[in-house]
């Protein structure tokens, strides 16, 4: 009988810690009174990657695990029991990750799990670095669905694009460049490092096509496709020039009116170019539930709100595995690509990225989307944390 008693009374025990575990976590998950931080006041001028450096560091972190719902396009959720990702959460607020600024994670659509550290606000948007060409990639999937271009026209050269460029002066090759190469990162282009610092001394001749007329006139010459890959500014840029040429009202009010303002991005900053037109390798700066809405656009093939706004067939091809690197990083157009392994399981995850560790990952197989904001030296350690600690917490078992 006393064996069955302490049993029955250890069981009791168990339940009751089991029931004030739960409750605790509950409420670190939600902070249902509190709100995400945010700078109050915030206009355009404040924005920029310069004034991003001068933001204090939070005095702590904000984690909730039921996002509050600002009625922005986003639909919201609840984080549920997934201690390990909590856990995850406050690694990070002591530094263990590095200089990370948010964490958000949108399951089946919907976004369950929000968090703030450093340099991170809600409403302040994220310098996005090479985000900035996924967005450039965008603008001409949506200039397809308007039928300023066809699927077609990607395979045509991009100096037939851009009227104002002098044929006759360009390197040998570069006629035969098209925007489908640019946007791979194919273009063949290569101008020296000294040539580069030359040009930019003479910027006044930079100005509209003048950019691309100077890296098309000063490059080698251009070999046979296929070309080698090379990850540079110059194809980005080549682009953007053919995004504002071939839409009304160039490039920087079509992206505004009807790639980001039709998803409801309207907080948002975008540098401009020597060109004068919108920087397009690195220039743009999001808030970090925008990114989630970009995300989720993406995961959604195009379609947002029931509206196809970009090809289905162009966001397939964006995200294709054209070219794979060593470390067997794949590369569509402007969109990455790679394999998350968890145990002897491999998830396809496609991927925007930017320098200091600004990441959307888009994992189908599970319906997750898990976006970064940082500030550190490098890539950072998303890329090996997201399988380790984040993915685990979403697989059915």
């Amino acid at each position: 009988m006393k064996n069955i008693f302490e049993n029955k009374r250890h069981t009791a025990n168990c339940a009751l810690l089991g029931a004030l575990l739960a409750m605790l976590t509950a409420a670190d998950a939600q902070q249902s009174n509190v709100h995400a931080p945010a700078i109050e006041g915030l206009t355009a001028k404040d924005v920029s990657y310069a004034q991003e450096f001068k933001l204090p560091d939070l005095e702590s972190a904000y984690i909730s695990g039921a996002p509050e719902d600002l009625h922005d396009g986003i639909p919201v959720g609840a984080l549920g029991d997934k201690q390990a990702i909590l856990a995850f959460a406050r690694e990070i607020e002591a530094g263990e990750h590095g200089e990370m600024d948010s964490l958000l994670l949108v399951h089946r659509g919907k976004l369950i799990f929000e968090a703030y550290y450093r340099r991170g606000r809600i409403n302040y948007p994220h310098y996005a670095m090479s985000i900035t060409k996924s967005l450039t990639a965008l603008a001409i999937g949506r200039a397809i669905q308007l039928g300023h271009l066809t699927m077609a026209d990607l395979d045509k050269p991009v100096a037939g694009f851009l009227k104002n460029i002098d044929q006759s002066k360009l390197a040998p090759g570069a006629t035969a460049i098209t925007l489908a190469e640019a946007m791979n990162m194919r273009s063949g282009i290569r101008v020296p490092e000294e040539s580069q610092k030359q040009l930019l001394k003479h910027t006044p001749e930079l100005k509209g096509q003048g950019q691309i007329q100077a890296y098309m006139e000063k490059s080698a010459p251009i070999p046979d496709s296929p070309r080698q890959f090379k990850y540079q500014e110059v194809d980005p840029a080549m682009t953007m020039q053919v995004v504002d040429v071939i839409v009304p009202g160039g490039a920087r009010a079509f992206i505004e009116k009807e790639l980001l303002g039709r998803i409801g991005i309207t907080n948002f900053a975008w540098e401009q170019d020597v060109s004068g037109l919108p920087k397009a390798a690195a220039g743009s700066a999001l808030r970090s539930r925008d990114m989630a809405k970009l995300g989720l656009f993406m995961m959604n093939e195009g379609n947002w709100k029931g509206e196809q706004l970009i090809p289905k067939a162009f966001i397939e091809k964006a995200t294709e595995r054209m070219f794979t690197n060593p470390q067997n990083d794949s590369y569509g157009y402007f969109w990455w690509r790679h394999d998350m392994k968890v145990g002897d399981k491999v998830y396809d995850c496609k991927s925007g990225r930017g320098a200091g560790g600004q990441y959307i990952f888009m994992l189908k197989e599970l319906d997750l989307m898990v976006v970064f904001t940082a500030h550190h030296k490098g890539m950072g350690p998303a890329l090996k944390v997201t399988p380790e600690r984040i993915l685990p917490a979403f697989i059915s078992h």
